[in-house]
C-alpha cells in the first residue's frame, strides 16, 4: 500500500467510526460526541509550520492524556493509547525505505513497555513515534504497524528503537495539557511536511500476546478527525 493512497486506509477507520467534520485551511474540526471519551474525543486537529517547526496540535474535548491503557505487567498482549496524525507524507521522508505505507505521528502512551531510542525508559510518559500503518485483516481494527521480516535489513532511522516494525522513536518537544495535544518538530527533521495534507485519529493498539506478526495491531478508532480519514487537512505557515 503506497503512501498516496490514503482512501484505501481510510475505509478500513470508517468502519469503526463515522462523524461530521469540516476542513478549513488550517484545520479540522469535528462535532464533539459524546460517546467518546472526552480526551479521546478530537475537535480540532491542525498542523502548521512556524518559526523553524512543524507544530502538529489537537484538542480533544477535555483532559488530554489523563485516561492510559491499563498495566498488565508484561510486554506481550499489552496495549497502546494514541494520538495520531496520518499523513502523505512518503516513509522515506522520516527514515524508512520508500512507499512502505502510510506515515503517521503518534503520541503513545503504554505502561508495560520502553521502546525509547538507544534503550532509554518512555513507559511513564506520553511520547512521539513515526509509525508506518499498513492494512491487515488479521488485526481488529484492520490496520497493524508494519512488520519487519526476518532476515531483512531495510532503511531505518537512527532513532529506531529496535522493535521489529516500523516504528521511530524520536525525542521531539511533546506536551499535553488542558485539551491539547503538541508535538514541535524541527523543519530540518521534516522538510517534506510543508505540502502535506493529515487528518487526526485518536487509537487503541495491542501488541500480539504470542508476539508473532503482525506484532502491534490497531484494535479500535476512538475517533476519526475528518469522519473517514480522507486526509483534508493542509499544512500552511503559521502567522
Amino acid at each position: 500500500m503506497n503512501a498516496d493512497n490514503p482512501r484505501r486506509l481510510g475505509l478500513a477507520m470508517a468502519a469503526l467510526c463515522c462523524l461530521s467534520a469540516s476542513a478549513s485551511a488550517h484545520e479540522i474540526t469535528s462535532a464533539s460526541n459524546q460517546a467518546v471519551m472526552a480526551s479521546f474525543d478530537i475537535i480540532e486537529t491542525r498542523i502548521v509550520t512556524d518559526r523553524g517547526h512543524a507544530i502538529f496540535r489537537t484538542r480533544v474535548r477535555a483532559d488530554a492524556g489523563a485516561v492510559t491503557p491499563n498495566s498488565i505487567g508484561k510486554f506481550e498482549g499489552s496495549d497502546v493509547y494514541a494520538y495520531v496524525w496520518p499523513t502523505t507524507l512518503n516513509s522515506w521522508d522520516v527514515g524508512f525505505e520508500r512507499d512502505q505505507g502510510i506515515v503517521a505521528l503518534a503520541v503513545t502512551f503504554h505502561p508495560d513497555f520502553d521502546d525509547a531510542a538507544y534503550g532509554g525508559k518512555n513507559r511513564d510518559r506520553w511520547h512521539p513515534h513515526w509509525v508506518i500503518l499498513n492494512e491487515d485483516k488479521a488485526c481488529p481494527g484492520g490496520l497493524k504497524v508494519k512488520d519487519i521480516p526476518d532476515g531483512t535489513k531495510p532503511r531505518l532511522p537512527e532513532t529506531w528503537p529496535g522493535a521489529p516494525i516500523l516504528i521511530d522513536s524520536p525525542e521531539f518537544k511533546t506536551d499535553l495539557t488542558a485539551d491539547i495535544v503538541e508535538v514541535q518538530i524541527p523543519l530540518e527533521k521534516i522538510g517534506a511536511i510543508a505540502t502535506a495534507s493529515y487528518d487526526g485519529v485518536t487509537a487503541g493498539l495491542r501488541v500480539n500476546a504470542n508476539l508473532h506478526a503482525p506484532l502491534l495491531c490497531v484494535t479500535g478508532v476512538f475517533k476519526v478527525a475528518s469522519g473517514d480519514l480522507s486526509l483534508p487537512g493542509k499544512v500552511v505557515p503559521g502567522k
